[in-house]
């Protein structure tokens, strides 16, 4: 896995943290991302398509391949993504990447930092995942990115359920990667501390605040919204 450092996956058919995929799956999903930016001709026309329904169109192309040939699809791939990423950081350019979102060009790497992050450690490996193990460590060198793209993501994604807060909401992240974000617009009635590990895990709707232990403070019907906030 050369894109996000030395550790083995077998992969194979068990079930993962993503509802209906494979280890095979995932790592496919994670390979057809790469793919998106390096040669589009490698995946299904997705024309009309959300960014969740071309995903799954995209895994269920490569369900023939052997693990090896998913294993080379994604070093290959991968290798060539980052390449890729590290060129078009300094591009002073907007990037579309459709129902995701439009982002400047610095911020697009991030966004594969956040997907590897989240689907290695929380769709691959325990209590979710098939993997026992322990999962990569959560530091700052990966989750730091990993909140650059939320950040960067969350008020696109989340626009008409944002539209329905009364106040701005602050998020303080604590532990290995600490920072403030405010969530709407005016004044702050309400506020919420927690890990930062466990917020990437609210925001990706894989854990509840209770189990997260996350503390939450302020106006009932804002903080219901936050709940819901949801990033890919």
């Amino acid at each position: 896995m050369s894109a996000h450092g030395q550790f083995q996956l077998s992969i194979d058919t068990r079930p993962t943290g993503c509802p209906g995929w494979t280890v095979q799956d995932v790592v496919s999903h994670m390979a057809c991302s790469f793919w998106l930016a390096v040669d589009m001709s490698k995946l299904p026309d997705s024309t009309g398509l959300s960014s969740e329904r071309a995903a799954d169109l995209y895994v269920g192309s490569r369900r023939s391949m052997t693990p090896k040939e998913v294993l080379t699809d994604y070093e290959t791939a991968s290798s060539r993504g980052l390449e890729i990423m590290a060129a078009i950081q300094g591009q002073d350019v907007d990037v579309p990447l459709g129902d995701v979102g439009t982002y400047p060009a610095a911020i697009v790497p991030t966004a594969y930092a956040f997907e590897h992050y989240v689907h290695i450690r929380y769709d691959l490996f325990s209590p979710d995942g098939p993997f026992g193990d322990e999962p990569p460590a959560s530091d700052a060198l990966r989750l730091a990115p990993t909140l650059d793209w939320i950040e960067a993501a969350l008020p696109q994604q989340n626009r008409e359920l944002l539209d329905g807060l009364n106040d701005a909401v602050e998020v303080r992240l604590s532990s290995v990667e600490s920072r403030t974000l405010t969530i709407g617009g005016g004044d702050v009635s309400s506020r919420i501390d927690c890990d930062a590990a466990a917020f990437v895990r609210w925001v990706t709707q894989r854990g509840s605040w209770e189990s997260l232990g996350i503390d939450a403070k302020g106006d009932p019907a804002d903080l219901g919204i936050a709940r819901r906030l949801h990033v890919f």
